[in-house]
């Protein structure tokens, strides 16, 4: 029930289906003795869980709202993420078609703004109702109280391990869709394609080719996706590093500058690496594997060498977009 395969055991297992359930659990177990787990996608786990795992099983997609020009639809945490953008897409619901084939559930997509080709969750988001952990009561935050920044939100920071996401509020085009296409290699595989006038079906699966070409699929090969946050460094820091590397990067509105993760870790040649079953994966440096018997801790230490070399070379520190326990 993680995406990176790693064989660790719990104390003990509940499903949740009912929003009545959780509540039920948060009373009757000390908020300290509970893990939650959603997908398994975005976390290592290091060593055995001595405390109960409540995996977040709730289920359901309903409209709240429907104009000629947008809906508002209210997902339920459990909704496997990418099998809500294919139904989004298939019924010309546009906003998220940049975010397919992300692995997880819709729960913890507001946790750490999920976002790829240019897209973020936050631009499509309308709120979040969660539960406290230690008092068992409801409240709904809007985009603002998220606090949303690049792989970033107050569930991450100030109010982290507090609050569990049971569903989830999106606001949808139904026309005149705000197509992003400039990220990444889009635009290109749309033309490869002779796609001069894309649907949100056609960057959807644009996407899905993209990804699958760069990524693992974690049935087959165990990941958890990409597991550093590109960083983003000052003018200054950018200034200094051009004058010795060829940089890649992406200037962001606020002067600052994006520096690919991958790019970095493919420069210090650790792409393709492997040390025993943890390894770094050959097509796209930024994603650790587990070639099979890895340990966490083995993919740990692996992630530490990466965070070594690239602070060697670049000077720059990575931090990992995975959580780890």
């Amino acid at each position: 029930m993680n995406t990176f395969g790693i064989d660790v055991l719990a104390e003990q297992y509940i499903s949740i289906s009912k929003e009545e359930e959780l509540q039920e659990v948060l009373r009757r177990i000390y908020a300290s003795e509970i893990f939650i787990l959603g997908g398994g996608s975005n976390m290592l786990l290091t060593k055995n869980i001595e405390k109960t795992v409540v995996h977040i099983n709730l289920k359901g997609i309903e409209i709240l709202e429907e104009t000629d020009d947008y809906i508002d639809l209210k997902v339920a945490a459990g909704e496997n993420w990418h099998q809500f953008v294919m139904f989004c897409v298939n019924h010309n619901y546009g906003g998220l078609e940049n975010l397919s084939l992300i692995p997880g559930y819709v729960g913890t997509s507001p946790i750490q703004n999920i976002g790829a080709y240019g897209v973020e969750l936050k631009d499509c988001f309308l709120s979040c109702r969660a539960i406290h952990r230690q008092t068992s009561d409801f409240k709904t935050f809007t985009a603002e109280d998220c606090e949303f920044g690049y792989r970033q939100s107050v569930f991450k920071n100030k109010l982290k391990d507090q609050y569990i996401i049971t569903s989830v509020n999106f606001r949808l085009s139904k026309k005149n869709h705000k197509l992003v296409l400039d990220y990444g290699t889009i635009k290109e595989t749309l033309a490869n394609r002779a796609i001069s006038s894309p649907t949100i079906k056609d960057i959807s699966d644009a996407v899905i080719a993209i990804r699958s070409s760069k990524l693992p699929n974690p049935n087959e090969l165990g990941n958890s996706g990409s597991f550093f946050k590109n960083p983003i460094i000052s003018v200054e820091e950018f200034k200094k590093l051009s004058e010795k590397e060829d940089l890649r990067y992406y200037e962001l509105p606020d002067g600052t500058y994006k520096i690919p993760a991958g790019w970095l870790i493919d420069q210090v040649g650790l792409k393709g690496y492997r040390d025993e079953d943890a390894g770094v994966h050959k097509n796209q440096a930024l994603v650790l594997v587990n070639h099979g018997n890895a340990t966490g801790k083995d993919i740990l230490n692996l992630s530490k060498l990466v965070q070594n070399k690239v602070k060697e070379r670049f000077n720059i520190e990575l931090q990992p977009e995975v959580n780890i326990f």
